[in-house]
């Protein structure tokens, strides 16, 4: 059996596209073109460039410029091309000019002043989106993030309105105050979660609905509302209590800005280097490996909530203390459900969401001067947003449409053996099969046979030595 065991090892030896040739057990070095273009990151900006192509079409198709040359397409079919492609260069133009950069201005400021609205827009989303990744990693599908910036915002306001404290600390007590509020509403679904077994979807929805009439009544009472007024808004909160202004009065970009990215970085920590992170992600991934290896799952449903919530309520507190300076029943918006979004553009990767919460405040930022200036509905931003969520969620259907590799085909293509790989994996498998190292009678002639047409293209070497007792095929037909 030792020569048999031995005549299996050719699978080690170096060959094309094997160790000699720059790989180890079939893995590559390095990364081909196609490697890369096969990656995560491709398929979300090849869905996004998709996203963009579909959005165009449908331009194209409600634009009346183009439907009254299509009348006459048959006669002059380049008018119809020229209005199309018209509609669409002007509609992006525009939403380009209203999201990054207005080549129109005449100073500098006008010029970057979309950029700085951009980042103004997408602040809150940011950091609240950061708390939904971070309940995603944890197995967690956290939909009450609109509950918790309220519950954010509510706590930020009641302290920001009715406390007289000096500038830095009143505003520190602001913030830690709308943590507080989004960290304890998200908290309760933890805890609930934990305790009944109750499901978060079902919560979330529930407390997003208890959220929205309670901030609508206290802004009806002495509570929150502003003195003198009949409407359900607040008194503004006092210079002390509010981000200053980034690059001043010119922009409305706050240090809110700031703290999003201290948010990104924090949650990144948190996930990544942590051993809070790490039973997070290890509940999240399997929560009955983690309860087996000593992790408290329903204490860490409670504290993924609690921090999902906490990062929610700092969106909501960045929204009153930043760009409104006040508190209404608008202060939510679509944010929580955005958050949804985002978190899942992101794939729940901290820095991943922070980009896509870059894109988002752009588009909401430039849908503005694309309806405005062209007349498209800022509706088409929307379809722009649900199409990328909807091929960044189906891979292998954006795969599919640009013809790339799934992850991994490479590189089986390029170590797999239809002919010796399967044969040399049964020898392997015989050779092992019994405790005592020697496999049994009728796996031998498995091995010789593996091994010969494994080796087979190699010269045919001698045949291995067999078991005496094993009887050979003319003495089975004497028998």
């Amino acid at each position: 059996m030792s020569a048999v065991t031995s005549e299996s090892t050719p699978a080690s030896t170096p060959g094309p596209g094997t160790a000699g040739s720059g790989r180890k057990g079939g893995t590559p070095n390095g990364f081909s073109l196609r490697d890369v273009l096969s990656g995560n990151g491709t398929v979300t900006v090849l869905a996004i460039i998709l996203s963009l192509v579909i959005s165009g079409l449908l331009i194209i198709l409600t634009d009346e410029d183009v439907l009254e040359a299509a009348g006459y397409f048959f006669s002059r079919p380049l008018d119809t091309l020229a209005a199309a492609w018209s509609a669409v260069a002007s509609a992006y133009a525009a939403l380009f000019r209203g999201a990054i950069f207005n080549y129109r201005g005449d100073t500098f400021s006008e010029g970057i002043y979309p950029l700085m609205e951009s980042l103004t827009v997408a602040t809150p989303l940011i950091i609240i989106s950061l708390g939904i990744a971070i309940s995603f990693r944890s197995g967690l599908f956290n939909i009450g993030g609109q509950g918790q910036m309220i519950f954010g915002a509510m706590f930020a306001t009641w302290f920001g309105v009715h406390l007289q404290l000096p500038a830095g600390l009143h505003l520190l007590l602001v913030l830690i105050m709308g943590v507080l509020g989004g960290a304890l509403w998200g908290a309760v679904v933890g805890f609930l979660k934990a305790l009944t077994g109750a499901h978060e979807v079902i919560l979330t929805i529930m407390l997003n609905y208890v959220a929205i009439h309670l901030v609508t009544y206290f802004l009806y009472t002495p509570v929150l509302q502003r003195e003198g007024s009949t409407n359900p808004v607040s008194d503004f909160l006092p210079s002390t209590a509010v981000f200053p202004l980034l690059f001043g009065d010119s922009f409305r970009l706050n240090w809110g800005f700031v703290v999003a990215v201290v948010a990104t970085v924090f949650a990144w920590w948190l996930m990544k280097r942590s051993s809070v992170g790490f039973q997070l992600r290890a509940v999240g991934a399997n929560p009955d490996a983690a309860r087996t290896a000593g992790v408290s799952v329903k204490r860490m449903y409670v504290v993924a909530m609690a921090i999902s919530g906490g990062l929610a309520g700092l969106a909501g507190m960045s929204q009153v203390a930043g760009t409104e300076k006040m508190l209404n029943t608008d202060v939510a918006g679509s944010f929580g459900f955005d958050a949804i979004t985002v978190a899942l553009l992101g794939r729940s990767n901290p820095w991943g969401v922070f980009a896509a919460g870059l894109l988002f405040g752009a588009l909401r930022a430039g849908g503005v001067t694309m309806q405005t200036e062209t007349g498209v509905p800022i509706d088409i931003v929307l379809i722009i947003q649900s199409l990328i969520v909807l091929f960044i969620a189906a891979p292998p259907l954006v795969r599919m449409i640009f013809r790339l590799p799934a992850p991994g085909a490479l590189q089986a293509r390029a170590t797999a053996d239809p002919v010796t790989q399967p044969a040399l994996a049964g020898a392997v498998a015989a050779t092992t099969a019994s405790a005592d190292g020697h496999a049994a009678p009728a796996d031998s002639a498995t091995i010789g046979d593996a091994v010969g047409v494994a080796a087979g293209d190699a010269g045919c070497p001698e045949p291995a030595a067999t078991d005496p007792s094993t009887p050979t095929p003319a003495e089975g037909d004497q028998r």
